[in-house]
């Protein structure tokens, strides 16, 4: 609950706005409390990451990998983040998008870690483009890492002007982008 709190208010104040204390008002828990759970404020930024991602995990990453192939898989990851977006789950948008903005130029334990998110993110995605290919679904002329890459574009342009606008249209013009995309790389 405290890090759900936590991720939160990250997405709209920053990682780096995080306090003890803001915390300890938003979640209604005191602060001695709450600083016996986080020694310092970069151990409440990663466990905030560590819960953000759990977020991530659960509501697209899995129900994603669940599905019976691999370009409905991808299909999924794509379709569980917009959703996740539109559903305002964070108010300030993908926590991840906001988080790297805030730590990509400030080197530390905090950017490795959202580094090596990133990385796994994009592999996820990459590895069902490799799969589609594998299976025959896809030309094989599809590189695996620029169709990642250019998801990702999608999905995050869809952030951005979500975050910005609150209109929907903006993630349904994602939608209509990677169905395009993922039918131009489909071999039928």
């Amino acid at each position: 609950m405290i890090l759900d709190a936590a991720a939160r208010l990250a997405t709209v104040e920053g990682l780096e706005g995080l306090s003890i204390a803001r915390l300890a008002d938003k979640a209604g828990f005191s602060k001695s409390g709450l600083f016996a759970h986080f020694g310092s404020k970069e151990e409440l930024q990663l466990a905030t990451i560590e819960a953000a991602w759990e977020v991530y995990g659960r509501e697209i990453i899995e129900p994603a990998l669940r599905e019976n192939d691999p370009v409905a898989r991808l299909r999924g990851l794509a379709e569980g983040f917009l959703t996740l977006i539109g559903g305002d789950v964070f108010p300030g948008g993908c926590f991840f998008a906001s988080a790297t903005a805030e730590f990509d130029t400030r080197p530390g334990p905090v950017l490795d870690r959202l580094t090596v998110l990133d990385d796994e993110w994009m592999r996820n995605l990459s590895e069902q483009v490799s799969a589609a290919r594998a299976e025959g679904l896809f030309r094989e002329t599809v590189d695996p890492e620029q169709a990642a890459f250019d998801i990702n574009a999608f999905l995050h342009l869809a952030n951005e002007r979500y975050t910005l606008h609150h209109d929907a249209t903006d993630l349904d013009r994602a939608r209509r982008s990677i169905n395009a995309y993922l039918s131009a790389a489909a071999t039928t």
